[in-house]
């Protein structure tokens, strides 16, 4: 048991150490899916608190109480450190149950490090319940007379004290729902020197003159960049043609991203279909919106999941034509696109965070997390200064 609270303890410290510094996570690279987990919303309680902090304090209570169920232990003492036990294991559990849902359900990416701290919360959990369950059943000070014997709790206030902690868990839980602030973004930085892009030759939502004109860094296995994709419009709309967003595809994969320091199996495909989706562009500009939308688009089951490349491909020859597509693949202005979109991505990394979504404007740029057209348009003026309509 004192081994699971060391290492439940020793990760929450890191990952604790990696919010106060920034940088990357050993094993994340820029986008991976840990760092998608690591940078959400969902990492901090109302913006401020992180959740490897409160954890922190949690194994390191759990230890202090663990050091007075020893054999000496007085039993009133003893009853008190193992009723801390059972209500924080509650509460770890709980906690680990509903962080792996959002993980699975929500952000749609799994974190390693989190993972390993929530399977070992678990595991410790398991261990603590179960002694309990075994003192529950055993009378305590054997040694001494009968008369002087007692139990250390009875399974009913033992199981309550459980009860106790997962509640305490659904609370932070729905501290997280409702607390979310408006228009929420990851992180917010700038960079002088962005890389320019024709507008008139590149992809863009909306209309290439208009006033405001968003670079949109996205990938098309990026699970983010699927709900933003479908606000787009309506932010353009909301603007009544004064702004617009330039679509510039930033591959997560070292493959055509030098930026990316290691290759994931989300994005091993990312490359190629960027490729695929600029030479749509490229082939015939009335088809691209309806490539966009087929490639964000689920068909089945209850979440979004990426289109391969295979696939990809074939939607694009039914919608420009084989010939079309091939000319269009072999044309270099795809490339010296997608190198751009490339520096616009690494001048555009700080503190060795490099993910997507991101929003370019000017020397300005964010991640957006937002969840609906008018949290997006909020956010645009929060962060990168871009007035309301």
């Amino acid at each position: 048991m004192t081994g699971l609270i060391i290492i439940a303890l020793v990760l929450s410290v890191i990952m604790s150490w990696h919010y106060l510094t920034g940088g990357s996570m050993a094993g994340c690279g820029g986008g991976s899916p840990c760092e998608q987990v690591l940078n959400s919303r969902w990492s901090v309680v109302a913006g401020i608190l992180p959740l490897s902090g409160m954890a922190m304090g949690v194994y390191l209570a759990i230890l202090i109480a663990s050091l007075f169920t020893g054999p000496d232990t007085e039993l009133p003492v003893l009853r008190m450190a193992w009723s801390v036990m059972l209500i924080l294991s509650g509460t770890v559990a709980g906690s680990a149950i509903w962080f792996t849902i959002v993980q699975k359900w929500i952000i749609g990416a799994f974190c390693p490090w989190c993972m390993t701290a929530h399977i070992t919360g678990l595991l410790l959990a398991a261990l603590i319940i179960w002694q309990a369950i075994r003192l529950t059943n055993h009378s305590v000070r054997k040694e001494e007379a009968p008369a002087a014997r007692g139990y250390l709790f009875r399974p009913m206030p033992a199981t309550g004290r459980v009860l106790t902690g997962v509640f305490m868990a659904g609370i932070l839980a729905a501290t997280q729902v409702i607390s979310a602030p408006t228009a929420i973004s990851s992180d917010i930085g700038s960079q002088e020197n962005i890389p320019y892009i024709d507008y008139s030759t590149a992809p863009v939502v909306g209309s290439p003159d208009a006033p405001y004109i968003v670079t949109m860094l996205f990938d098309y296995q990026c699970s983010q960049c699927q709900k933003i994709h479908f606000m787009l419009n309506e932010v353009v709309q909301k603007y009544d043609g004064k702004l617009a967003f330039v679509l510039c595809p930033a591959p997560l994969s070292p493959q055509c991203n030098p930026y990316v320091p290691l290759e994931v199996d989300e994005f091993r495909n990312s490359c190629e279909l960027a490729k695929i989706g600029l030479a749509v562009w490229l082939a015939n500009r009335e088809a691209f919106a309806d490539f966009e939308n087929w490639m964000f688009t689920f068909e089945s089951g209850d979440r979004w999941l990426p289109r391969n490349p295979g696939a990809a491909r074939a939607k694009a020859v039914e919608l420009v034509g084989r010939e079309e597509f091939d000319a269009a693949w072999s044309d270099t202005w795809m490339e010296k696109y997608l190198q751009t979109s490339v520096q616009i991505y690494g001048q555009t990394i700080r503190d060795g965070k490099g993910g997507i979504p991101k929003m370019v404007y000017g020397s300005r740029w964010v991640f957006p997390e937002s969840y609906n057209p008018d949290d997006l348009a909020l956010l645009l003026q929060k962060s990168l200064a871009i007035p309301l309509p």
